[in-house]
């Protein structure tokens, strides 16, 4: 996210085929990563650079696709503010939206007209969210270097239990290509995101929560 837009050609024709390759490099990367003590994972100076550059973005659009723990997949459109604010609107047919405003998420289902309230501060979305990303913290759960690719693991086990949050960066562009939260069973979900916009002007009413819908 050097470049104030990034763009992946193949990224609309992401089909369940790239879900198998993410599948698989999660399971390459993750036992070996979370069994990392927070002394193990003292982060090199390219990843700390790394994960410095992302959290210095304040604000970011683009597209998505989602992987769901049984293989599901959607995708939309997503937009980021720091500190702790997010949006995901879903393509249809899905009914769901998903809208943090810096201190509460909602996930609401438009077809059921439902919604679950969490406090951001107890989900892993605090962690991607935050004004600064310190790697030697005793948040890091693993970090490891490829040619190719970094891959951040972030946890706080009094905050959320064994719930964690997976980042990957390209380590020549210090594109944020993917991330992947496991929750409290061990399930994963993968978002991929691309044609990415940063450093954009976003109206606050993007991340505004609909109260008034919820307490009806």
């Amino acid at each position: 996210m050097r470049n104030n837009e990034t763009t992946t050609p193949s990224g609309p024709a992401i089909t369940r085929r790239c879900f198998v390759g993410i599948a698989a490099l999660l399971l390459a990367a993750g036992p070996s990563l979370l069994a990392a003590s927070p002394a193990a994972a003292q982060a090199s100076s390219t990843a700390q650079r790394i994960a410095d550059h992302f959290s210095s973005v304040k604000t970011m659009m683009g597209e998505f696709v989602q992987f769901g723990p049984r293989g599901e997949q959607t995708g939309g459109k997503f937009y980021i503010s720091r500190p702790g604010k997010i949006r995901f609107n879903y393509e249809d047919p899905s009914p769901m939206r998903v809208i943090s405003d810096g201190s509460t998420v909602v996930i609401g289902n438009r077809k059921m007209k439902t919604w679950d309230v969490y406090p951001l501060s107890k989900t892993p979305l605090k962690l991607l969210l935050g004004n600064r990303i310190d790697l030697q913290s005793n948040m890091v759960r693993g970090v490891k270097e490829e040619d190719d690719l970094i891959t951040i693991v972030l946890g706080d086990r009094n905050m959320f239990g064994t719930s964690t949050i997976t980042m990957m960066f390209d380590p020549k562009t210090y594109d944020l290509r993917q991330w992947t939260i496991r929750d409290a069973q061990g399930k994963d979900t993968s978002v991929m995101i691309f044609n990415v916009k940063t450093g954009v002007q976003l109206d606050p009413k993007v991340f505004a929560i609909p109260y008034s819908e919820i307490r009806r």
